[in-house]
C-alpha cells in the first residue's frame, strides 16, 4: 500500500480510535500528530526530541493523552487505559505497540512504526 493510502487510512482508524476512547470514558488530549522536517529533521535525522526514524514524520502516528472524570491519566491507570485502546487498534489493524511508549498509535512503514 502507498503512503498515502497508508496516511488516509491512519487518518479515518484514528477517528474510530477516538470514538472508542469517549465511548470508553476517556476525553483525549492529542499530543504529537506530525513531526516537521524542518523542527525535527528528515527521515532517518536526529534533530529535536524523537525517534531519528518516527513514524510521526510520515503522518503515521499520533499520541494520545488520557483523561477520566477531568483527571489526567497516569502510571497504572494510564497504563490500563492505553492497553484497553491499543486492544482496539490491533482489532482495526494498526501498528504493534512499540514499549515503553504507552500513548503512541501508529501505522507501520517500511519497518517504521
Amino acid at each position: 500500500m502507498s503512503l498515502g493510502k497508508k496516511q488516509e487510512r491512519f487518518s479515518r482508524l484514528l477517528c474510530d480510535l477516538l470514538n472508542f476512547a469517549h465511548q470508553a470514558g476517556y476525553e483525549v488530549r492529542l499530543g504529537d500528530i506530525f513531526r516537521d522536517p524542518r523542527v525535527h529533521g528528515g527521515l532517518g535525522e536526529k534533530k529535536g526530541y524523537g525517534h531519528r526514524n518516527s513514524a510521526h514524520k510520515l503522518k503515521l502516528a499520533a499520541d494520545l493523552n488520557l483523561t477520566k472524570d477531568g483527571v489526567y491519566l497516569q502510571g497504572e491507570a494510564a497504563h490500563r487505559a492505553h492497553t484497553e485502546l491499543h486492544k482496539f487498534w490491533d482489532f482495526v489493524g494498526g501498528a504493534e505497540r512499540i514499549p515503553n511508549d504507552l500513548n503512541h498509535y501508529s501505522f507501520e512503514h517500511g519497518g517504521i512504526r
